[in-house]
């Protein structure tokens, strides 16, 4: 993640608001036991780079919990990040070891601690999810319309954020760009109504 490409956050239109920008771990500890080239240092100070060029960036990642020789302090530090970033979304997965692999022959994380640990990572992640998706309710967004739902009634579309929408209206504004007003939401969607007569064709 070079200074030219963050750079380039700051003023393309052709750059969407969102980085998927995985880290895997909030602990240098187990960073370093997955043979990671970034420390959390470097992660965060891209982080706070990109919001300074662009204010309106979100972040999504991906984390493996219950690496081996994971503590309650590595747990712990991944924990702050989330609470840092405010991911908007993500992927975690509990450790699973893969054949050949330096980490198969690692000692396995005690698997349910692993699982309470995920829990944990996965009600904090999805609490981001809720709470931003939430904080739309009542908003006007853009909204690029991409197909037919199957009830060949409402129309599914994705935000700038690569948020679910669904919604009611022509199959004639797939490829479009139109204004819906949100008016419900849940973890994953957010649900609304067109607003007619203010729709642009999508670039």
């Amino acid at each position: 993640m070079t200074n030219d490409l963050i750079k380039c956050y700051e003023s393309s239109k052709k750059l969407m608001p969102i980085l998927h920008l995985p880290v895997q771990s909030g602990s240098n500890n187990i960073l370093n036991k997955m043979n990671r080239k970034h420390t959390i240092e470097d992660y965060i100070l891209i982080y706070e780079k990109l919001k300074k060029v662009n204010k309106d960036i979100e972040f999504s990642s991906d984390f493996i919990i219950g690496f081996p020789g994971e503590t309650e302090q590595d747990f712990q530090n991944t924990l702050s990040l989330i609470n840092k970033v405010k991911f908007i979304n993500s992927y975690s997965f509990i450790f699973s070891p893969r054949p050949g692999t330096v980490a198969a022959k690692l000692k396995i994380t005690d698997k349910k601690v692993s699982k309470i640990r995920l829990k944990i990572i996965q009600d904090k992640l999805f609490k981001n999810q809720i709470e931003r998706n939430k904080c739309l309710e009542g908003k006007v967004i853009d909204v690029l319309v991409e197909n037919v739902m199957k009830d060949k009634k409402k129309l599914f579309g994705r935000t700038s954020y690569m948020t679910s929408v669904i919604f009611e209206g022509d199959k004639k504004n797939i490829g479009k760009i139109v204004k819906v007003q949100i008016t419900n939401s849940n973890q994953n969607s957010l649900f609304g109504k067109i607003r007619l007569n203010e729709n642009k064709r999508a670039a």
